[in-house]
């Protein structure tokens, strides 16, 4: 499965950095899958569950408040306010 690669960072530092598969982010106008060559986006990202599909096919879940993310040349840039505990 072809993979790209993603960062999820919060003002404390960096949260997540490794090749996925896919990532669900909750987009303020809903949520939204990334894929590997997703076109180039930038977009707002309310509060909500980021869903990460990592290269062996695992999976890990954040609770993340507010943010953005850029998508370009497979490469995948989540900056969020806060990771919020389960």
């Amino acid at each position: 499965m072809k993979t790209f690669d993603l960062e999820i960072v919060t003002p404390e530092g960096s949260v997540f950095s490794d090749a996925v598969q896919s990532v669900q982010v909750p987009g303020t106008n809903g949520s939204f899958q990334v894929l590997v060559n997703h076109a180039p986006i930038i977009s707002t990202l309310g509060n909500g569950k980021v869903k990460v599909v990592k290269e062996d096919g695992s999976e890990l879940e954040y609770h993340t408040q507010d943010g953005v993310v850029e998508v370009m040349n497979n490469k995948t840039i989540i900056l969020v306010e806060k990771i919020l505990e389960d």
